[in-house]
């Protein structure tokens, strides 16, 4: 049964550093564009950044750029999200999505992507 299982959530204070992973089951990451999702309460899911299959190449949400960076380690399946110098308005569940098709082209679209994780908590607290 193909499937997304995230990890590395957890609570840091402001300026810290997290690395969320994004493992798949069931299925090859390298053939999917995986992208990054966040959402925190009472706020509309938005989308943090894609990585393409293929070439890996990267997109971010303005909200991210310069301190978000997307990885992906084929052998171990996994893709990444290195977040440093965080904010308070970091705080959501953060999850990831593998699609197929559209490299990326549409990434912020969190319905274009077949598959769908549920997510890790992070915490951004003083």
């Amino acid at each position: 049964q193909e499937q997304l299982v995230e990890s590395g959530g957890g609570e840091v204070q402001p300026g810290g550093s997290l690395r969320l992973s994004c493992a798949a089951f069931g299925f090859n990451l390298d053939d999917y564009a995986i992208g990054w999702f966040r959402q925190a309460p009472g706020k509309a899911r938005e989308g943090v950044g894609c990585i393409s299959d293929g070439d890996g190449s990267t997109y971010y949400a303005d909200s991210g750029k310069g301190r978000f960076t997307i990885s992906r380690d084929n052998a171990k399946n996994t893709v990444y999200l290195q977040m440093n110098s965080l904010k308070l308005e970091d705080t959501a569940v953060y999850s990831c999505a593998a699609d197929p098709y559209t490299h990326c082209n549409d990434w912020p679209d969190y319905y274009e992507y077949d598959y769908r994780g549920q997510g890790t908590q992070v915490t951004v607290s003083l």
